[in-house]
């Protein structure tokens, strides 16, 4: 079973929803400096509350160490593909517009539905998963696909919370250290962020990193699975 902060867990442990309400906080600090494509974000997040739904109800099926194994693996393969992945400067004044919706929206659907999907059934916010979705789809600079991607991270992580709440695997204490925790990473990600936009390249590079070495982590811890 998969932790709601981002770590699976035993099938059997209580796990803390995903970092809604912190997501909110940071969308809001993204916002106050235009980092936030709306109306692209808002159809990614209805998207992908439709696969989040279908795929925590999956997750929750699943057992605990090996969900953690491939969660970790998943961010390995996504680490990869960003940190090696030649960066173009994107369209930082993409839009979702009546005369740009025919292009634009089938692919923020598609990517929205597979990513909430994937976010659901690991039970997580599914940022490290969003932010390379919403650039595939929309060809964002990523400065802008990390602001966006707050609103499906809090839609997200909300839907997810939801199915574990009915299902009693909620720690309320413990969800109350992550929600601090990361209403404090939320505000300095933001400003790392925004000081890194101008080396678009860089930026991606640290990202990937991050994602790696979580899930580097997160494998080892995952791995005794394979050997039970």
């Amino acid at each position: 079973m998969s932790s709601a902060s981002g770590l699976p867990t035993s099938r059997s442990g209580r796990v803390p929803p995903p970092f809604s309400l912190s997501s909110l906080a940071s969308l809001v600090d993204h916002a106050r400096f235009n980092n936030v494509k709306w109306r692209c974000a808002l159809v990614f997040a209805a998207a992908g509350v439709v696969g989040t739904a279908f795929g925590s109800a999956l997750g929750k099926e699943v057992d605990g160490q090996k969900l953690l194994l491939l969660f970790g693996i998943l961010m390995l393969v996504i680490a990869g593909t960003m940190f090696f992945k030649k960066r173009t400067t994107g369209n930082p004044t993409v839009k979702l517009t009546e005369g740009t919706a025919p292009h634009l929206l089938p692919y923020l659907l598609a990517y929205g539905v597979g990513v909430g999907c994937l976010a659901g059934f690991f039970g997580i916010g599914g940022g490290f998963l969003i932010v390379p979705g919403l650039m595939a789809a929309t060809d964002m600079p990523m400065i802008f696909a990390i602001g966006s991607s707050l609103v499906s991270v809090a839609a997200f992580g909300f839907t997810t919370a939801g199915s574990y709440a009915l299902s009693g695997l909620i720690d309320w204490p413990l969800v109350a250290l992550f929600i601090s925790g990361g209403l404090i990473g939320g505000i300095t990600g933001r400003y790392a962020s925004s000081i890194l936009a101008a080396r678009k390249q860089l930026l991606s590079q640290c990202f990937a990193a991050i994602v790696a070495l979580v899930g580097a982590y997160v494998v080892s811890r995952g791995w005794p699975a394979l050997l039970s």
